[in-house]
């Protein structure tokens, strides 16, 4: 294998110092045209290809963007992340991706040692106290918030509309019939899960009472929290999502209970995994890809040195499918 090139190789032969290499290098017009031209046809002669992080650190530019992520595993977070990586290679920046695996208590820590090795910080659903998001606005570099609304943070926050889609859920709930639930809830300190549960108690109005079942989010705690929500004999669950939605469908099957024959079933993000479950899941669809190109929006302004002002909350469409119908008449046998 042939040795690389090192920046002392092409000061050696451009008779210049490494320091004036390393500007010319990382585009800096601080160095005349004449050594600069100089440089860059000795460094075109060895094949000398610059370190990124090395020049990186020599600029104080490292064209990377820090995420926090609580749940890789959900396609939900993925999505979101697809769309902010395509912008943000447009303008020649990298991602570097780290998953909480939904533990609030290292979120902190793990965004401090992005911030080592970034130019911004994008949060992604963080679950984080109060408290530590101020430590982190409190920093010299931009960091932004996504599907969270914090009041008293200065932080630019970008967020969907969660409370009216799960509200016009629980409205068709009602019209259908339905006045016994139960919501198969999200993490509690996620924002999101805050939201879509005021919904569901707020549908009280509307003739639904509803009892809350706890998950954490994922298609295996909405099929293990099936024996819990029957508890109440509801005649419809409302999941916080569409994997927890989804691993209740596969539950009730289990118990030779069909949907919505039984019980309706809702999700929540419009997820491929719901738009093929059989029935088709009734859901909100999230507006992913807006969020993802607003999100790296507000990170790009701030990374060009200007406050982002908030945008408005993006609104989620509900979709209407096959896994919720009329209160079914008579008890079921379980």
């Amino acid at each position: 294998m042939p040795r690389q090139v090192g920046i002392q190789a092409v000061a050696d032969r451009a008779g210049v110092s490494t320091a004036t290499v390393s500007r010319v290098m990382s585009g800096s017009t601080s160095v005349n045209a004449e050594m600069t031209e100089r440089v860059r046809e000795a460094a075109a002669q060895l094949g000398y290809r610059p370190n990124s992080a090395a020049r990186g650190l020599a600029s104080g530019v490292l064209r990377n963007v820090g995420v926090l992520m609580p749940d890789m595993t959900n396609p939900y977070f993925s999505n979101v992340l697809q769309t902010v990586s395509q912008q943000a290679e447009k303008q020649d920046y990298r991602l570097v991706v780290a998953d909480s695996r939904q533990r609030l208590d290292q979120e902190l820590s793990i965004c401090l040692g992005l911030a080592a090795q970034t130019d911004a910080l994008l949060l992604l659903a963080p679950r984080m106290p109060a408290a530590d998001l101020k430590t982190l606005a409190r920093r010299e570099m931009p960091v932004v918030i996504v599907n969270r609304v914090e009041l008293g943070v200065d932080l630019p926050m970008i967020a969907v509309d969660n409370f009216s889609a799960m509200l016009e859920i629980c409205t068709n709930l009602a019209q259908l019939g339905h006045r016994r639930a139960v919501y198969l809830a999200g993490p509690r300190e996620s924002w999101q899960n805050q939201e879509r549960w005021r919904a569901v108690q707020q549908a009280r109005i509307f003739g639904l009472e509803a009892t809350l079942v706890q998950t954490d989010g994922t298609l295996e705690s909405g099929f293990h929290s099936i024996e819990e929500a029957l508890k109440t004999d509801p005649t419809a669950l409302i999941g916080f999502n569409d994997l927890v939605a989804v691993g209740a469908i596969s539950a009730l099957r289990r118990k030779a209970l069909a949907v919505p024959r039984d019980l309706s079933v809702t999700g929540f993000d419009d997820s491929a995994l719901g738009r093929y479950t059989e029935p088709r899941l009734t859901t909100a669809k999230s507006p992913m890809l807006q969020l993802g190109d607003e999100a790296w929006r507000l990170v790009w302004t701030a990374l060009e040195g200007e406050r982002p002002e908030n945008p408005p909350l993006l609104p989620a469409e509900v979709v209407l499918g096959q896994s919720t119908g009329p209160r079914p008449n008579g008890k079921r046998s379980l």
